[in-house]
C-alpha cells in the first residue's frame, strides 16, 4: 500500500543551533516547539508543529544547507508574515504565484530554504 500522509520533514542544523532554530520558526513562523523524546533528546536539535505539520530539525556534524530541496509551507495571514520576516531582517525572496497564490523563499538561520504559500489567493 502506498504512504497515506507525511508524518513529518526533516531538516538538517549545525550543533547548538537550537536557540535560532526557535527563534525562526516559533518566533517568526509561529509554530509551537514540540518535545523530543527522552531517547532522542541527547542527539540535539528540535522539532516543531503547526497545524497539520510536523518539522523536525535534526543536528548533523557534516552540515550543509538545503538550498534547492524544500519544505513548502501554506500559511494564513500571508502579508502579515511576509512583512514581520523583513522587519526581523530576513532576505525574502519573491517568485510568481503557485496555482494562484502568492509565494516567497526565506532561509532559516541556517540557509534551508524554505517556501512559503499564501493559503488565500490574492
Amino acid at each position: 500500500m502506498p504512504p497515506t500522509l507525511f508524518d513529518h520533514v526533516q531538516l538538517a542544523m549545525p550543533a547548538g543551533g537550537e536557540h535560532a532554530a526557535r527563534g525562526f520558526y516559533c518566533d517568526l513562523l509561529g509554530m509551537i516547539e514540540e518535545p523530543k523524546p527522552a531517547e532522542l533528546a541527547a542527539r540535539g536539535g528540535c522539532w516543531f508543529r503547526s497545524d497539520g505539520v510536523r518539522l523536525h530539525l535534526g543536528v548533523d556534524a557534516d552540515f550543509r544547507p538545503a538550498k534547492k530541496a524544500h519544505p513548502a509551507l501554506r500559511v494564513s495571514e500571508f502579508g502579515a508574515l511576509v512583512a514581520g520576516l523583513r522587519q526581523a531582517g530576513c532576505t525574502v525572496r519573491e517568485d510568481g504565484p503557485f496555482e494562484g497564490s502568492a509565494r516567497i523563499y526565506v532561509d532559516d538561520p541556517f540557509g534551508n530554504r524554505i517556501e512559503l504559500i499564501a493559503e488565500e489567493v490574492p
